[in-house]
């Protein structure tokens, strides 16, 4: 099983990104999909994640900001980002909580995202 990110880059305070990934290989389902990040010297955190019926989960940070999507057809989740700020720069993981056949946790590669004030 692999999580293939995109979308990352460099973008000016108040602009938008959009992140997508893939999950592909032997992949029986999906259960949750979510995306993390890591800003320099500091750890790992959630920032939106969604199960497979839809329901969502934002970090507080980002709440009215980002939207999470996903499409289960495609085995893919993403990351709207909008409004975004210097502080939402960090490497962006994304994450699956999935069947294939056993229950197992994946991560992606990450994807850079660098907002410029």
């Amino acid at each position: 099983v692999q999580l293939q990110a995109s979308g990352g880059g460099l973008v000016q305070a108040g602009g938008s990104l959009r992140l997508s990934c893939a999950a592909s290989g032997r992949i029986f389902s999906i259960n949750v999909m979510g995306w993390y990040r890591q800003a320099s010297g500091k750890q790992r955190e959630l920032v939106a994640a969604i199960t497979s019926g839809g329901s969502t989960n934002y970090a507080d940070p980002v709440k009215g900001r980002f939207t999470i999507s996903r499409d289960n057809a495609k085995n893919s989740v993403y990351l709207q980002m909008n409004s975004l700020k210097p502080e939402d720069t960090g490497v962006y993981y994304c994450n699956a909580v999935l069947f294939a056949p056993t229950v197992g946790e994946y991560w992606g590669q990450g994807t850079q995202v660098t907002v410029s004030s």
